[in-house]
């Protein structure tokens, strides 16, 4: 259709070569965003919100869907999922990046939004990617059109939100937490990119053996991104050296050589500050507590890989050391302060072997946390409940005219007993904190008190 003389001829111009720059753009645009999918049928993994049946999927299905938070690592197709609820919904859709974005441009969004309400009743799904990024300040300008409907706001982050996000739009929110796509869907999204003549690889003849296909989907930890950038880049750099034009399209074939060369050393997702840092330490302790060194020293390596400070390493080694593994084996206390004290000193790499050292000794010890719930259960009384003084017998005599105040008075020396022990009030109350187990060492401190339960009982 030609535009009528008082059309504009920029407007023409943009009509008439609109598919060409678009087909333009698609062929510099990288395969993973060439590939992303448009519909719910395409999208792969998070089946525990979207598959059948799944909360989000019945909101979408019925065109109901409500403010919400998409949290999780790169890769896992928050952006994506929001570009299918756009493709869907009968709500005007609005896109922002909070990088690129300031408060400014955040208010024309919304003020169009009630406008758009006012006049045809339209809501408006406003997608914010990266919303960590917006101050808290920030945030504050979505809260009243969150709260009175004015939007309906889809925010992604990679951080947790209960951090990240003002509490107000928590509260408003559902969070659906997405995770790292299997390893079978990383291979079939793969398969799918191999096949596809238009979007995809599918004009060349690619064979991708399953050694490969496993090893890209193991080592992509995930990241569908990852994983389609490493598949293009193995198969695009054996077309590009290969001799003559291809006509017709290459025979390519991606084998597990050339798949570790296209993907190199894999990067390591760790933030210091963020969630993998605390989920990281939380599974090394947990896994010295239940005795796998193996598992103790991969989160160990995970950490130091990831720059994670040794000191603080260190630290987190020798309370465990303390809590759970205690009197059990009294040496893995003095191990881990020796791993510590050598850590300052020695420094990384090589501080690594004396960490890794401790962590392992400490999983193969028999494990208590007998002296651990022992202050625990101590400390608690004394913040709750009655302040016990101390008894006349054991205050102290060291002072002129403490006998005329009963101070020390009736103490008995138990180094004067046959035993060393004697029948003697320590505490003034009937209390047991310390409740040792029978694992280890702490095996011969039970048996112990009990020799001094009974001598006190002969006693009486």
């Amino acid at each position: 259709m030609f535009p009528s003389y008082n059309q504009p001829i920029r407007e023409y111009e943009v009509d008439l070569f609109a598919a060409q720059k678009k087909q333009h753009r698609s062929q510099v645009e990288p395969l993973a965003a060439r590939m992303r999918p448009r519909t719910l049928e395409e999208f792969l993994g998070q089946e525990d919100f979207l598959g059948e049946g799944k909360l989000l999927r019945r909101m979408l299905e019925a065109d109901r869907l409500s403010s919400a938070l998409f949290y999780g690592p790169a890769g896992t197709g928050k952006t994506t999922l929001a570009t299918v609820i756009a493709a869907r919904t009968s709500a005007h859709f609005d896109q922002v990046n909070a990088a690129a974005v300031g408060v400014k441009e955040v208010r024309v969004i919304l003020e169009s939004a009630r406008q758009r309400l006012e006049v045809s009743g339209q809501r408006t799904i406003f997608f914010v990617d990266e919303l960590h990024r917006f101050s808290k300040s920030q945030q504050d300008v979505l809260l009243g059109d969150v709260e009175n409907g004015t939007v309906i706001l889809i925010g992604a982050t990679t951080e947790n939100p209960f951090f990240a996000i003002n509490t107000p739009l928590i509260s408003r929110s559902q969070i659906f937490q997405f995770q790292p796509l299997s390893p079978e869907n990383l291979k079939k999204l793969m398969h799918r990119a191999i096949k596809d003549p238009e979007r995809g690889l599918g004009k060349h003849r690619i064979t991708l053996t399953e050694e490969a296909a496993d090893h890209l989907a193991k080592i992509c930890d995930g990241d569908a991104r990852r994983a389609l950038t490493a598949l293009e880049i193995a198969v695009l750099s054996q077309v590009t050296s290969a001799e003559g034009a291809c006509e017709g399209g290459c025979d390519v074939v991606v084998d597990l050589a050339v798949a570790a060369e296209s993907i190199q050393r894999k990067a390591i997702t760790y933030d210091a500050d963020g969630d993998v840092h605390y989920d990281s330490i939380s599974a090394m302790i947990k896994s010295i507590r239940g005795s796998d060194p193996d598992a103790a020293v991969y989160w160990l390596a995970r950490m130091l890989e990831g720059g994670e400070d040794p000191r603080f390493l260190a630290r987190r080694i020798v309370i465990s050391a303390s809590e759970d593994i205690g009197n059990a084996d009294p040496r893995g206390l003095i191990l881990a302060q020796s791993a510590a004290a050598a850590t300052l000193v020695v420094g990384m790499p090589e501080c690594q072997l004396i960490l890794a050292q401790a962590v392992i000794y400490l999983a193969c010890a028999p494990k208590s946390n007998a002296s651990a719930k022992a202050i625990w259960g101590a400390a608690d009384d004394v913040r709750h409940g009655r302040t016990i003084p101390v008894p006349k017998h054991l205050k102290s005599a060291k002072y002129k005219s403490a006998e005329k105040l009963g101070s020390g008075v009736g103490y008995q020396y138990p180094h004067d007993a046959q035993d060393g022990i004697v029948r003697q009030d320590y505490l003034g109350v009937d209390k047991a904190y310390y409740l040792p187990t029978d694992r280890g060492w702490e095996a011969h401190a039970k048996a112990y008190l009990e020799q001094v339960r009974r001598i006190q009982a002969d006693e009486q």
